[in-house]
């Protein structure tokens, strides 16, 4: 008998095992098809949700660092990148306090000199012994907290714009202060607690300063995000009338904003005056402007309503790591100052025109 051909399906189809194959590779094409779209969407995601400010202020910051890296290569070494955030973290407990009046609506002007006021406030009471060096902190945080309810009771409830407010606050505060120490510098030292709290570290070489802000931080994300508080403050700096229509106590909101703001930069005094051993009359001169170009850079809308904290912390930074090129290349301190308000009117340009479109 003559040879017989292997067993054919109708039409000429291939042999069972061939048609198993091509179904596995079918199948597997199937599955990495799928993968594919599940990267893509969760890519089209994080595009939606990350704000392109803060994507952009990191990318600043890794620009600078590189930039850093030319004049010295301990620009990127971790002893550097650790100090950096040590001093980071005066500005950023400041700019935290900044932030949330920004998102308000309102600018807190009075900064300067409520940062004077914590720091001074606090070494005169550690010079009176003991009792004193146990209350300094507490009582230089409560000046400022004093100082903002000044602030917030003149903005909530006498309708008075912040800005007259806040500047009106800070001269009354310098001129207590020069009455206070006579016109001289101050002599009072600050508290060991203090200098501990500055310039020590406790956890695995971490600054204790860094530490506070992180505290500090995690604590305002809280606040903004998790409770009414901050749902309230957001919705002021949207539109103030609807939220005080919808029955948010706004004057209590603005009330509170201003005195924690106050707090705030009075806690930034204390921790420079750690930082130097003793405070200066003019030691939160050089923080105001830096404060608030950090939390524009960052994102926060300057006409109020939209921000996240995140963004105000790739500020701070970024804004830290300028200083420290500029010192490096030897910058004059108005050349700094012309920096930060370019700095602050392109944002403000940026912002105000998406907002305007927005509506």
């Amino acid at each position: 008998m003559g040879d017989v051909d292997p067993p054919r399906s109708a039409f000429g189809a291939s042999p069972p095992g061939g048609h198993r194959q091509r179904t596995g590779e079918a199948g597997s094409a199937a599955v990495a098809g799928r993968r594919s779209l599940r990267v893509a969407l969760v890519w089209a995601a994080v595009r939606r949700r990350a704000d392109p400010a803060i994507v952009s202020a990191f990318g600043c910051i890794v620009a600078l660092l590189l930039l850093g890296s030319l004049y010295s290569s301990s620009f990127l070494s971790p002893e550097y990148l650790l100090q950096q955030l040590k001093v980071a973290s005066f500005l950023g407990v400041i700019a935290t306090g900044a932030m949330i009046v920004i998102l308000l609506g309102q600018i807190d002007l009075s900064v300067p000199w409520v940062v004077a006021v914590g720091g001074m406030m606090s070494t005169a009471v550690a010079g009176l012994g003991p009792v004193g060096q146990a209350l300094a902190i507490p009582a230089g945080v409560a000046c400022g907290v004093a100082m903002g309810l000044v602030n917030g009771a003149g903005v909530a409830y006498l309708r008075l714009p912040s800005m007259v407010v806040t500047l009106a606050v800070n001269a009354v505060a310098q001129g207590l202060m020069v009455v206070h120490t006579g016109g001289f510098s101050p002599q009072d030292a600050s508290s060991p607690e203090m200098r501990f709290l500055a310039t020590g570290d406790t956890l695995l070489g971490i600054p204790n300063a860094l530490i506070v802000w992180t505290v500090i931080g995690a604590a305002t994300v809280f606040l903004l995000t998790r409770t009414t508080f901050g749902r309230i403050v957001y919705a002021i700096g949207n539109r103030e009338r609807a939220a005080y229509l919808s029955g948010a106590r706004v004057r209590a909101v603005v009330l509170a904003s201003f005195a924690l703001a106050g707090g705030l930069s009075a806690l930034g005094g204390v921790l420079l005056a750690g930082y130097a051993s003793k405070a200066a009359q003019a030691m939160g001169d050089p923080y105001l402007l830096p404060a608030i170009a950090a939390v524009v850079l960052g994102g926060t809308s300057i006409l109020g309503g939209r921000g996240h904290y995140l963004g105000t912390v790739a500020g701070v930074i970024l804004i830290t790591l300028l200083q420290s090129i500029l010192s490096v290349m030897q910058m004059p301190e108005w050349g700094r100052h012309v920096i930060y308000g370019l700095v602050i009117v392109a944002m403000l340009l940026i912002y105000g025109r998406g907002r305007r479109n927005g509506e």
